[in-house]
C-alpha cells in the first residue's frame, strides 16, 4: 500500500526564501503549462499524451526562461503533470454529481507546494540530535541544501521513497511528505473471524461513539478554541486587506485554525488504530454526511464532527494493520430492537431504547451500535450465533446494571492504542 508520512522541516531564514523562491517559480511554470495544454485541440490525443506535448517543451523553454535551469528537472515535470492529476481528480468530482469548473492559474497563496521524484533528494537520519536528520535538496537556491527535519517516528519498512512533497502551511511552517511503498498485511479470512473479535460503530454528536461492546466515547471540547478563533476573526475583518498587520493577524488565525485540525485529525487516527489493533473486523455506518449537513438542525455540530473524514481514517488503518472494515446501511438502527427487531420511534431527546414488545431496556446509541454489528456480519460472512445481538455482545458490567455502558472521556484518549479505551472510570452513561 503507497504510504506519506508526514514531518516538519526546521529551516533556516535562507532556506526558508529559497524554497519559497522554488515553490513561487513551479507556480508560474504550472500557470505557463496550463496556457500551453488549453491550446492543444482534444482530438490531438489523450489527456496524458497532451499533458506530455507540453512537458517535452522544457528543455527547449529553459532556453529563454533561465529560473527553469535552477530547478531540478523531476520538480518541473511533476509541475506540468499536475495538469493531469487535477483534471483527473475534477473528472472523478463530476461524476458524483458535482458541478465543476475547469482550472484556472493559482495565485502565489494558492500553490504551496512542489514535489521531488525519484532523485534529487537524499534523507540523513543519523546526523543531528535525537530525533532530527537532514533533508539534502539538490539545486536548491543558496549555500545550504541540508534542511534539518524532526523525526517524531520512524519511516516504516520500505524498499524506496518514490516521491518527497515539500509544502508550505499557512502558517508560514513547511512540511515534508515521504511517498513509500509498504507491505500490506493480510486480512484473516472472513470465514475464520470469531464474532467476539468484531465490534460495531455508532457514530453521533452527543458521543463521538458508541461502539457494541459498551463503549462511549465523547467528543474533543474545542469550545476554548472556537472562541479564540472568533475574537482572531474579528480582529483581520477590522485590518487592512494585505496590509504587514493583517498579514500577521492572517497567520494567528490559520495556527488556531491548524491547531484545531490537528486535534481532530490526531483524536480520530488514535480511535482508529485502537479499533484496527484490537478487532479483526470494525462495522461501522455509511452515513449520508452530505444530506445530513444540508438539513438545518445543528449543521455545525454535524460538521465539526468529521464522521466521513473518520470513516476514511479507520478504511486507512484497516488496510494498514490487517483489519476487515465493512461499512453498512444506518437506516433503522435506532429504530429497531437489537434483541427482537421491533421497530419503535422515538425523538431525539429520548436517551434510552425501550422496546413494548419485548420489554428489552438498553441506551439508544448501544443498542444502534449492536444492530450495526449484525448487519457488518451478515454483511462480512462471518459465522455467528442465532441468537440475538445482544446476546453474542460482550456485556459490561457496572454500578449500572448490566447493560450500562463505559463512559471515556475525549480527554483520556492520550496516545495510540492507549489503554483508556478500555480501563476507563466506569460510570452510567447519562
Amino acid at each position: 500500500m503507497m504510504y506519506s508520512p508526514r514531518y516538519r522541516l526546521l529551516p533556516t531564514t535562507e532556506q526558508r526564501e529559497a524554497m519559497d523562491w522554488q515553490r513561487n517559480t513551479v507556480r508560474q511554470l504550472y500557470n505557463h503549462a496550463l496556457n500551453e495544454f488549453a491550446q492543444i485541440p482534444e482530438d490531438a490525443g489523450t489527456l496524458r499524451q497532451r499533458v506530455w506535448m507540453v512537458r517535452d517543451t522544457l528543455p527547449a523553454m529553459k532556453e529563454w526562461w533561465t529560473d527553469l535551469k535552477q530547478v531540478y528537472s523531476t520538480v518541473l515535470q511533476k509541475a506540468v503533470e499536475r495538469i493531469r492529476d487535477n483534471i483527473q481528480n475534477l473528472g472523478k468530482l463530476k461524476a458524483k454529481g458535482y458541478d465543476v469548473g475547469s482550472l484556472n492559474w493559482k495565485k502565489p497563496r494558492e500553490y504551496r507546494s512542489f514535489t521531488y521524484r525519484q532523485s534529487g533528494f537524499e534523507l540523513d537520519k543519523k546526523s543531528g540530535p535525537t530525533g532530527r536528520g537532514l533533508l539534502t535538496l539538490k539545486k536548491l537556491k543558496g549555500e545550504t541544501r541540508e534542511i534539518p527535519i524532526r523525526l517524531h517516528r520512524d519511516l516504516p519498512d520500505h524498499e524506496q521513497i518514490k516521491e518527497v512533497t515539500l509544502k508550505k502551511e499557512p502558517t508560514g511552517a513547511w512540511y515534508v511528505s515521504f511517498c513509500i511503498k509498504t507491505k500490506e498485511p493480510e486480512k484473516p479470512d472472513a470465514e475464520g473471524i470469531d464474532a467476539e473479535n468484531t465490534v460495531g460503530l455508532d457514530l453521533g454528536v452527543l458521543h463521538f461513539i458508541h461502539d457494541s461492546d459498551g463503549r462511549s466515547i465523547g467528543r474533543l471540547d474545542l469550545s476554548a478554541d472556537r472562541e479564540r478563533l472568533e475574537r482572531e476573526q474579528r480582529s483581520l475583518s477590522r485590518k487592512e486587506y494585505e496590509s504587514n498587520n493583517w498579514e500577521r493577524q492572517r497567520r494567528r488565525v490559520a495556527e488556531i485554525h491548524a491547531r484545531m485540525s490537528n486535534m481532530k485529525r490526531d483524536y480520530k487516527h488514535k480511535l482508529a488504530h485502537f479499533y484496527t489493533t484490537e478487532y479483526d473486523a470494525v462495522i461501522v455506518e455509511n452515513l449520508n454526511v452530505k444530506g445530513m449537513l444540508e438539513s438545518q438542525e445543528n449543521a455545525r455540530n454535524k460538521a465539526e464532527v468529521g464522521w466521513r473524514d473518520f470513516i476514511t481514517i479507520l478504511e486507512h488503518h484497516g488496510d494498514k494493520n490487517g483489519c476487515h472494515v465493512v461499512s453498512v446501511n444506518p437506516r433503522g438502527t435506532t429504530k429497531e430492537c437489537a434483541s427482537c427487531g421491533m421497530e419503535t420511534r422515538k425523538p431525539l431527546w429520548v436517551r434510552e431504547h425501550s422496546c413494548p414488545t419485548c420489554g428489552f431496556e438498553l441506551d439508544r446509541d448501544w443498542n444502534a451500535a449492536l444492530n450495526v454489528l449484525s448487519r457488518g456480519l451478515s454483511k462480512l460472512g462471518v459465522v455467528h450465533s442465532e441468537e440475538t445481538s445482544v446476546e453474542t455482545a460482550t456485556a459490561v458490567s457496572t454500578d449500572g446494571g448490566e447493560y450500562s455502558s463505559i463512559v471515556v472521556d475525549a480527554s483520556r484518549v492520550t496516545e495510540a492504542g492507549s489503554p483508556a479505551l478500555k480501563e476507563a472510570t466506569r460510570s452510567v452513561a447519562e
